[in-house]
């Protein structure tokens, strides 16, 4: 199996656990703007091409979004080189940028959207990382659809549950760990934090991105939040054992809230509270199986009223008990048994 990926420093083959691991050197920065973004795209679509005409030729091509420029890889592969493609979808791109109003040009915007189709048109079938987004997809093309979220990492992530009593001295510590971006909207978070002042709560951001630097500055009176730089992967580990919530941040509109986010299934195989203001699948799942509560961002009160409960300790241990019992759906065996019969049954 031969994997292309783009890196910021790396060129070349890397085997990794038996999988041929190709990377082409691509710049990027989750601080980039929309066009240096899009040329960074334009530079992976194009490098990726040249480097799939030299391989040996596959059977079948897995091609993952997001961007929507991936597309670009999958078609070219089909006509020129013959190969069929599966379409990961993560995000509906452009719905997104679009409903943020990154793209305002209306020819622009009925170009992406007959691309879109015609990607996912020609493909053997499309991988949906949510129901919210295969829900989508079906109502714009008859290609078939497949439902696989995100992995909950099981067995990277032990749970250390909380068992310790709630004080100012030991608060209830609550992490968000990701990307410090538009999409993510972290001034909810901020704000629940100002609203949070007289709880037994601490916040901590870590991540990088390019809001962070107005963030740390909006939130530069606060006493109970703190700010963490980017991390590897066991930096990102020993930070998640060492919180008690993680909360999962989007801005309010419809399209961001039908996503996979990887770091709602860290929580669970953290066996983490989950506190969002997200809508969506993800906001169900949270209340049918107890994890944790979910508000509008934009009303951080209820925020603070939802997290007042959750200070007993025996309230915690019970909700991170369910979400650790609940990353065995999505489990790296269970999802790519899943991955594998939907290939075999194409």
């Amino acid at each position: 199996m031969d994997l292309i990926s783009s890196h910021n420093t790396k060129q070349g083959l890397e085997i990794i656990d038996g999988i041929r691991v190709r990377y082409v050197r691509i710049s990027y920065n989750n601080s980039f703007g929309f066009i240096k973004r899009l040329w960074a795209y334009g530079q992976f679509v194009l490098k990726a091409r040249a480097l799939a005409k030299k391989l040996e030729k596959p059977d079948l091509a897995y091609v993952m979004t997001t961007p929507l420029t991936t597309g670009f890889i999958a078609t070219w592969m089909k006509h020129q080189l013959g190969i069929p493609y599966f379409f990961e979808v993560g995000d509906l791109w452009p719905d997104v940028p679009v409903e943020m109003g990154v793209i305002k040009n209306n020819w622009l915007k009925r170009w992406l959207y007959k691309k879109e189709k015609e990607f996912y048109d020609q493909a053997e079938k499309v991988i949906a990382l949510s129901p919210d987004i295969a829900e989508n997809i079906l109502s714009k093309s008859e290609t078939p659809v497949d439902v696989i979220p995100n992995m909950a990492a099981t067995e990277f992530y032990q749970p250390n549950f909380r068992t310790e009593e709630i004080t100012k001295e030991n608060p209830l510590q609550v992490l968000y760990c990701g990307a410090h971006g538009r999409a993510n909207h972290l001034e909810y978070l901020i704000d629940a934090a100002r609203a949070s002042q007289n709880l037994p709560i601490h916040f901590t951001l870590m991540g990088a991105g390019s809001e962070k630097n107005r963030l740390i500055e909006r939130a530069s009176d606060l006493a109970n939040v703190s700010f963490r730089n980017h991390g590897n992967k066991e930096e990102v580990k020993e930070a998640m054992n060492s919180c008690d919530a993680i909360y999962v941040s989007f801005q309010n509109l419809k399209m961001l809230h039908t996503g996979s986010p990887n770091k709602f299934f860290d929580a669970l195989a953290a066996g983490k509270l989950v506190f969002t203001n997200l809508d969506g699948w993800i906001a169900e799942l949270v209340k049918e199986n107890d994890l944790g509560f979910s508000h509008k961002g934009d009303d951080p009160e209820k925020f603070a009223a939802g997290a007042s409960g959750f200070l007993d300790p025996s309230r915690i241990l019970q909700a991170q008990k369910k979400a650790r019992n609940l990353s065995a759906d999505y489990s790296l065996e269970k999802l790519s048994a899943h991955l594998l019969e939907s290939i075999e049954n194409r």
